[in-house]
């Protein structure tokens, strides 16, 4: 599990001092800006386009960024953390030109990719240090208590001898998410993050994210819904590259006021409802179906109004983008 010892906010003030941020970063980590990307577009060699004219303004906060395998979730990602180039559109960060300038933006950020690579038999410990040193975190002493504390944070300590390659997925995931917060980034971008972690440590790490996300831009990308309801203001939803719902959380649900209606069924009767009425969610409780229904009015004897949640505003939209991209 996750330690609980030091919150992002001690945790920040106690590792970052005048001498350890390098001269040229962008600011200091409690001045965050905003990152906003503008007609973002990229199409692959083999014609498949990931990204068509993304559009999004995200403030410091935390931030989720949802949509089916495909949508084009990574390539964003990618961009936004300089590891590609797109082939048409902006990105800035606190008003710098990330594409023309990335080092500007690589001073500050921290990256969680869903999948990464380790040094084979290099410890825990060493490679941390490492890793910090590339990321330019000095001097000697400072980086030395930086790369303890995040340890400490994410509860590898104890196997700082260890070498990355034999830990667990879930705990090569806790590895990740402290590399990721090496120099105290501004803009954190992590990709499933609690993928291969248990309940408990799901729940430590998204609320060490909340936290951080207080004065730092934090990009959430998961496919888990509950994760994205509980810890994200502001959301965008992607659909075959393009944006088909971004905003504060709460507007994108009031928008569905009145419109989302409710009924308690047997899991025989669910097919039938599929057939004839706008089925978003189904939700599972003491083995009946609890069905979710998009309406401008009743649909009929036994729905109930309700006012709605992420899932629905997420299937919603899956469902209106499909329309209008056929």
């Amino acid at each position: 599990m996750i330690s609980q010892t030091g919150r992002p906010r001690e945790f920040w003030g106690r590792i970052i001092t005048e001498d350890d941020a390098p001269s040229d970063t962008l600011d200091t980590p409690t001045r965050s800006g905003t990152l906003e990307i503008r007609g973002l577009s990229q199409t692959y060699p083999n014609g498949v386009k990931a990204l068509n004219g993304v559009d999004l303004d995200i403030p410091p906060g935390m931030f989720g960024l949802l949509g089916p395998n495909g949508a084009g979730k990574t390539t964003l990602m990618r961009i936004v953390a300089t590891l590609q180039i797109p082939t048409t559109g902006t990105v800035r960060f606190d008003g710098a030109d990330v594409l023309r300038q990335p080092q500007s933006l690589r001073r500050v950020l921290g990256y969680l990719p869903q999948e990464f690579g380790v040094y084979p038999s290099i410890s825990a410990e060493d490679l941390l240090a490492h890793l910090a040193v590339l990321k330019g975190v000095r001097p000697a002493g400072p980086r030395r208590e930086q790369v303890k504390s995040l340890l400490e944070l994410t509860n590898l300590y104890d196997v700082r001898m260890r070498a990355v390659a034999t830990f667990s997925a879930g705990m090569r995931r806790r590895f990740g998410i402290a590399q990721a917060l090496l120099g105290a980034p501004r803009l954190v971008i992590v990709d499933e993050p609690t993928a291969g972690l248990d309940p408990a440590e799901r729940n430590r790490l998204l609320d060490l994210l909340s936290d951080i996300g207080e004065n730092t831009v934090v990009i959430l990308s998961t496919h888990i819904l509950d994760e994205v309801e509980k810890v994200c203001t502001r959301i965008a939803i992607l659909l075959d590259g393009r944006v088909v719902a971004a905003g504060e959380q709460k507007a994108l649900v009031d928008e569905l006021s009145g419109r989302i209606w409710r009924k308690t069924v047997a899991r025989a009767g669910v097919a039938e409802l599929r057939q004839s009425l706008h089925v978003l969610t189904i939700r599972y409780e003491a083995g009946r179906a609890i069905v979710h229904v998009l309406a401008r009015s009743s649909p009929g004897e036994g729905f109930e109004p309700f006012a709605g949640d992420l899932h629905d505003v997420y299937f919603a939209m899956i469902a209106a983008g499909g329309q209008n991209s056929e």
